[in-house]
C-alpha cells in the first residue's frame, strides 16, 4: 500500500450544498425553499404544535387532576429492615440514613410500615407508624415513639 492508494471511506466526505449561487447551480433563485410564503422566509415556519389554525390537540383535551401542595412525603421503611440494628438500640431517621436503609430524609420524615417480622427489641423513633408496625415493634419488646 502506498500513500496514493489511500481513499476516505465511502460516505465519510459530504459535500456542502451551496445555495443561492445562480440558476445554473440547481439551487439558485429560491435556494430550495420553494416559492414565497412563511416557510421561505428566514426565521419563518410555524411552532411544532401548530395545526393550520385548527384548535391544537393540547387545547382540545380536557385538563385532569391537580397537585396537592399539602401532600406528605415519607421515606417508607418496613419492620424487617430494622433487624439490621443491635438489640435495645435506638433507631432514628439519622441512623437509618447512616446505615443506608434510606437514601435521604424526605420532607415529612420516615414512616415505619408493617411488612415482615422483627426479632429484636428496639426503640424506634420515626415521624409515623402504621398500626401493624407499632404492634410488631411492641410485640418484640421494643418501643415505637413518634417524633
Amino acid at each position: 500500500m502506498n500513500l496514493h492508494d489511500l481513499k476516505p471511506n465511502k460516505g465519510s466526505k459530504k459535500k456542502r450544498k451551496r445555495v443561492g449561487r445562480g440558476i445554473g447551480s440547481g439551487r439558485g433563485y429560491t435556494s430550495g425553499r420553494g416559492a414565497n410564503g412563511q416557510n421561505a422566509r428566514s426565521g419563518g415556519g410555524v411552532r411544532p404544535t401548530f395545526e393550520g389554525g385548527q384548535t391544537p390537540l393540547f387545547r382540545r383535551l380536557p385538563k385532569r387532576g391537580f397537585t396537592n401542595i399539602h401532600k406528605k412525603e415519607f421515606n417508607e421503611v418496613n419492620v424487617y429492615q430494622l433487624n439490621k440494628f443491635d438489640k435495645n438500640e435506638e433507631v432514628t431517621p439519622e441512623k437509618l440514613l447512616e446505615s443506608g436503609v434510606i437514601n435521604k430524609i424526605a420532607k415529612s420524615g420516615v414512616k415505619i410500615l408493617g411488612e415482615g417480622e422483627i426479632e429484636k427489641a428496639l426503640v424506634v423513633k420515626a415521624n409515623a407508624f402504621t398500626k401493624s408496625a407499632k404492634e410488631k415493634i411492641e410485640g418484640a419488646g421494643g418501643k415505637a415513639e413518634v417524633i
